[in-house]
């Protein structure tokens, strides 16, 4: 699968989280130890909103992220008050720039860990329920992009849950009638660049892992060395596929079947229930 994470909150060297904590995103792209596999070396990508109103900029690659010099530079260099980070273990799909996280369509951007099981059988009729408009901007060919363009068709800018629990009703429907029985796997992550929104469902109930920061004061215990004397703001959170440092309380693990959303001093959590077509 993959490892991923998302930050919001006053703005920061993306280096801070993707290479400063000792279970950084990049030491997970080597050695994760809540994923399904050990080593996310597919490829890697970040996304990062600015000032203005300009679409986040997306820098993405297939090398290992662990290696990547470019990598290492812009997140040296950038500041962003939201961003997110994926390192890749493809599913089955190529290792191609294009299937590379995050996903980007207009303000959006999309990140997921997980799969859609047997999606070789199920693609062309959920390629088909995709918006035709929307259709020619699908550039790669996996799973994780098509749920995006599905969540994009069935509302995404004006109800972002609604739109995930629509887009993961079809994927069942669909895996039911050719008899897959644990057709989603999935924890996702997605923004419009003011708000931030976090899912975590399995058909099985068996999600893969999801974490978020508790507080501000959570970050400064979690690497003090960076944090400590940084002016970060009351709502800063991080949102990890696993934990970046071995301190359990100033993590909270999503539930099951829960999805979150951050927008400046609010951090919520709802139950989240597919929403299956008529």
């Amino acid at each position: 699968m993959c490892r991923w994470l998302a930050y919001s909150g006053a703005p920061i060297h993306l280096e801070k989280l993707i290479y400063g904590p000792e279970h950084s995103l990049i030491d997970q792209s080597l050695r994760a130890t809540l994923g399904a596999e050990t080593v996310n070396g597919d490829g890697f990508g970040v996304g990062y909103y600015g000032d203005g109103e300009l679409a986040p900029a997306v820098f993405k690659d297939t090398k290992p992220a662990w290696g990547d010099r470019n990598l290492r530079e812009l997140a040296r260099h950038v500041r962003s008050p939201l961003f997110m980070a994926h390192v890749r273990a493809s599913s089955g799909t190529p290792v191609q720039q294009t299937n590379c996280h995050p996903f980007r369509y207009g303000r959006w951007l999309w990140v997921h860990n997980g799969a859609i099981a047997d999606f070789s059988r199920l693609k062309r009729d959920l390629v088909m329920a995709v918006h035709p408009e929307l259709y020619p901007s699908i550039e790669g060919s996996t799973d994780s992009e098509v749920m995006f363009f599905l969540a994009l068709t069935f509302g995404l800018s004006e109800d972002p849950p609604t739109a995930v629990e629509r887009m993961v009703g079809l994927v069942e429907k669909t895996g039911r009638a050719y008899g897959v029985e644990h057709p989603v796997q999935m924890t996702v992550a997605t923004s419009d660049g003011e708000r931030l929104w976090a899912f975590r469902y399995s058909t099985e109930r068996r999600s893969r892992s999801l974490f978020h920061s508790t507080t501000t004061q959570c970050l400064r215990e979690l690497h003090p060395e960076m944090f400590e004397t940084m002016e970060l703001a009351e709502d800063a959170r991080v949102v990890v596929s696993e934990p970046l440092r071995d301190m359990p309380d100033i993590w909270i693990e999503v539930p099951e079947s829960t999805y979150t959303v951050i927008e400046h001093e609010v951090f919520e959590m709802h139950p989240f229930y597919p929403k299956f077509p008529k």
